[in-house]
């Protein structure tokens, strides 16, 4: 009978036949002739021979052959359809098959391999690095200046400062494979194992997102003040205070309830607003009324008629903002002799050592010291404008040098007849002095033809934002984009 048409019980009996039996079964067979002797040598032979075949056909049925029901169990189709299997098998299959040399469980195991996870630390108080690499990244003093020797930068790790957090990986024996380091919100550094056990050194440069807010106010006391109280930071006011200065005179045209709207872009990372940029101001006021609006193209602010903010010659002669601690007067009289004594300029008290900086473009005319206005400065600039800087404690320009618009030129300081540190600012116009504060200052050439056209364009979005007076987040990114929306 073919193997394969054997039944579920005729299996199981070849499983359990003794090679002896089997034996017996081939004695008779071949009859009385036999001697003892050769019985002997055909059952050892027999018996090898049977045993060996039984073991190779009970591992191939047990592989290949489906079982197959007696004639008198077959059940019907719809036994079948509820049919499933209860066999109790042992959990280990390799039970059934002693013999063969298959160890699954270690193969498995070699196949696993291994993930670093990224871990992260914060600097606590009394924290270096040099102790954090041996505790908690596996390496030895010697790794620890191959990595500093390797950074463009060291001091982002030899001057850690606390609350700063780094992240790392370590290989399966706790050594360090990477470490993620930032030197700010923006950029920082990816050092990596290689396979020698050198460190590689990566920049990370992360790119903020684009997100403009709407500040509103009402001037109630100081511009400044009224500023912070809508939620701009210092900075963000003093950004404010010197743009708005080019048109502005806080002293004079500033009014109790005057309104003010501020456009403010930003950068955000992390949750981070970094890098503030204003993009449009609009000033309602009882004596001055101005709505500018930067220019991506030049950076400049220009009218929504594209008239230019920023005047070919600036107001002040400083950045930031300081008390004028003396007005332009020529009547003012002695305060002992009661006689007639003009002050020529205008001036402001600072600290000693306060940047001094040119208004405008022009050149250095003179540099020298008096026994009344101590160390001095005299720059001749374009259209017949002169200014001169008096009390001055260094000159930072020499006699024909040309200076620009905004570059630094001295230091403020209280040198010659001066009764506190200070600066004195003079403005002269075709060898006249003026007033340096209510001179008509040139003014920067307007946009014209396609650059206006543009500028336009662009201006549109930033007015309807300050129109709708909605605070908050307006918009998630800039008018830079291009005209086609894209």
């Amino acid at each position: 009978m073919p193997i394969n048409e054997l039944a579920v019980q005729e299996i199981m009996d070849i499983d359990f036949v003794s090679p002896v039996l089997a034996n017996e079964d081939e004695q008779e067979s071949i009859g009385p002739m036999a001697s003892s002797a050769s019985t002997s040598e055909a059952k050892d032979d027999s018996s090898s021979r049977v045993s060996k075949r039984i073991d190779n056909d009970v591992l191939h049925l047990a592989m290949t052959l489906p079982t197959r029901l007696a004639p008198e169990e077959e059940m019907s189709h719809d036994e079948l359809a509820d049919g499933t299997s209860y066999d109790d098998f042992s959990a280990d299959p390799l039970v059934l098959f002693d013999n063969n040399n298959v160890f699954l469980d270690e193969e498995i195991v070699a196949q696993q391999t291994y993930t670093p996870e990224w871990q992260a630390y914060t600097v606590q108080p009394g924290d270096t690095f040099a102790v954090l690499a041996e505790r908690n990244l596996g390496l030895g003093y010697s790794e620890v200046m191959s990595l500093l020797d390797s950074l463009p930068d060291e001091k982002v790790l030899t001057r850690l400062r606390v609350g700063r957090n780094f992240e790392y990986q370590l290989d399966r024996n706790d050594q360090l494979l990477a470490l993620r380091i930032m030197k700010n919100a923006r950029s920082g550094y990816l050092i990596e194992r290689d396979e020698n056990g050198d460190f590689d050194i990566a920049s990370i440069e992360k790119a903020g997102e684009p997100t403009q807010r709407l500040f509103a106010g009402t001037v109630s006391g100081s511009f400044g003040l009224s500023a912070e109280a809508t939620g701009l930071t210092a900075a963000e006011v003093a950004q404010l205070s010197n743009l708005l200065s080019k048109k502005l005179d806080f002293r004079r045209d500033t009014r109790r309830g005057d309104s003010f709207q501020v456009l403010v872009e930003y950068d955000v990372i992390d949750g981070q607003n970094l890098d503030p940029r204003i993009l449009a101001v609009q000033y309602a006021g009882a004596r001055m009324d101005l709505t500018v609006v930067r220019n991506s193209t030049d950076d400049r602010f220009y009218t929504p008629e594209g008239n230019s903010l920023d005047p070919a010659f600036a107001r002040y002669p400083f950045s930031g903002s300081y008390r004028l601690s003396s007005s332009f007067n020529l009547q003012r009289k002695h305060p002992i002799t009661g006689r007639i004594s003009p002050h020529y300029g205008t001036d402001f008290a600072m600290p000693s050592g306060t940047s001094v900086i040119t208004p405008a473009d022009g050149r250095v005319e003179k540099v020298g010291s008096h026994p009344l206005a101590g160390r001095f400065v005299v720059i001749r600039h374009d259209n017949g404008y002169r200014t001169r800087y008096l009390h001055l404690s260094r000159p930072l320009v020499d006699r024909g040098d040309r200076v620009t618009m905004g570059e630094r030129i001295a230091l403020s300081g209280n040198t010659g007849r001066s009764t506190g540190p200070h600066l004195h600012y003079e403005v002269m116009v075709n060898s006249q002095r003026v007033d340096p504060m209510r001179v008509d200052l040139p003014e920067n050439q307007s946009l014209q033809g396609d650059a206006l056209a543009a500028f336009q364009r662009e201006s549109e979005p930033l007015l309807a934002a300050l129109e709708s007076g909605e605070t908050g987040t307006v918009v998630a990114s800039r008018s830079s984009r291009n005209n086609d929306g894209t």
